[in-house]
Formats: structure tokens, C-alpha cells, sequence
């Protein structure tokens, strides 16, 4: 009998061993081999092993096996690692919406008037209000 806390450690053992190979599998593609630790690039070579004898898929699972019992172990599980049931792989559904452009937004009417509409008296006033200021100032310095 499988204890949840196994369980537990073996989702996570399982989780994390194919994140790892995933990871380190394109980094194979990509010639980065020599950065990755040992254990990665032990992992690697066996993976290579079995891809010799077995189609890319069953050598992946293979790989991830070896993996996954010894991160089980590392983690803390108990005895052998318990079998992970396998995740359906549902096909991806096309969620993909075409675009609508948005319905206009119906114009508010301004409650200040814009500026064709502003009436130019107070600036106008304000300029004259200053030149006067300023010749009556000359005016009677003089």
C-alpha cells in the first residue's frame, strides 16, 4: 500500500524528472551539453543508449524512468517508486477567437466648449489690458 506522503513525493519526482529532461534534451539540441552537471549528462548518454534500440518516444520514457526513481530516492521515498498513472493528453482545442472590432462609443456631449468654440475676447483683452499697463508706465516715467 502506497502512503499519500509517497504519493506525494513520487507526483513531484515524476513532475520534476520530466521537466528535466525536457529541459536538458533541448539543450542536447542545442550543444549545450557541456554546461549541464553530471548526473544531467549521465542521464543523457543512457538516453542515447536506448535510442538505439528504441523509437525516440520509448527511449524518452525510458530515460525518464531512470529519472524518476532516482529523484523518488533522493526525496525521500520509501522503497520503490510507486507507478504514476499517465495523464490523458487531450488534443489542444482551438480556443482561438476572431477579432470584432469593438462597437463605437457613442460621443459624449462636451460640457466645456472645445477650443474652434472658445471665444478669444479674454485673451485678446488680457494682451490690450497689458500694452496699456505698459505705455502708461513709459508715459509716466518720461
Amino acid at each position: 500500500m502506497v502512503k499519500a506522503a509517497d504519493m506525494l513525493i513520487a507526483r513531484r519526482a515524476d513532475t520534476r524528472a520530466r521537466a528535466d529532461f525536457a529541459t536538458w534534451k533541448m539543450l542536447a539540441k542545442l550543444n549545450g551539453t557541456s554546461a549541464l552537471p553530471q548526473q544531467a549528462q549521465d542521464f543523457l548518454v543512457s538516453y542515447q543508449k536506448f535510442l538505439k534500440q528504441m523509437t525516440d518516444a520509448d527511449a524518452s520514457e525510458a530515460t525518464i524512468a531512470l529519472m524518476y526513481s532516482r529523484y523518488y530516492a533522493e526525496m525521500g521515498g520509501v522503497g520503490a517508486p510507486p507507478e504514476i498513472p499517465a495523464r490523458e493528453s487531450k488534443p489542444a482545442a482551438d480556443n482561438v477567437t476572431a477579432f470584432r472590432r469593438p462597437a463605437p462609443k457613442p460621443k459624449q456631449a462636451a460640457s466645456y466648449p472645445t477650443n474652434a468654440a472658445k471665444p478669444k475676447l479674454p485673451v485678446t483683452l488680457i494682451f490690450i489690458c497689458l500694452v496699456v499697463v505698459y505705455v502708461s508706465i513709459r508715459y509716466f516715467w518720461h
